[in-house]
């Protein structure tokens, strides 16, 4: 089930490597319907909050005409950082679904847990290693292709 939407956010990161961004991607689903989709974009449009989560949640926002996103999940292929936490919480999504996890940044419990902060109006399910490998890999290329490049 959640394999079939991880691939779409993969695709996404895809989309990232090649206009040279860090390799991450999300989709957001409501109904079994795909209704947000985003990669990161921060070099290209050279701000610091277009993490592929926002672009997705912007997305989604647009296609529902609303910023409230209950009932949706999310999927995106490395665990969200703390903003990204926050700017979940705040579309009242119901469901985090991530590959690869971050321990630098992460904020689904692997640097520090955000996923449930009684100040905010939300709690999320949390699905954690949905095609892991796929996206550890992928990001490892790319920071060792930059390296290399340096």
């Amino acid at each position: 089930m959640h394999e079939r939407w991880m691939k779409l956010a993969f695709e996404e990161a895809l989309k990232a490597q090649n206009i040279g961004e860090v390799p991450i991607g999300a989709v957001i689903v409501q109904s079994e319907q795909l209704i947000g989709r985003g990669h990161n974009m921060v070099e290209t449009q050279c701000d610091p909050t277009a993490h592929a989560e926002i672009v997705a949640l912007r997305n989604a926002a647009r296609e529902q005409k609303s910023w409230r996103l209950n009932g949706s999940t999310i999927y995106v292929t490395l665990e969200p950082c703390p903003m990204c936490i926050g700017a979940l919480h705040l579309s009242r999504l119901n469901r985090i679904v991530f590959g690869a996890k971050d321990h630098r940044f992460g904020a689904c419990g692997s640097y520090v847990n955000l996923t449930n902060m009684q100040s905010m109006t939300s709690s999320f399910d949390v699905v954690e290693g949905v095609l892991a490998d796929l996206s550890t890999e992928l990001l490892q290329n790319f920071f060792r292709e930059l390296r290399k490049n340096e």
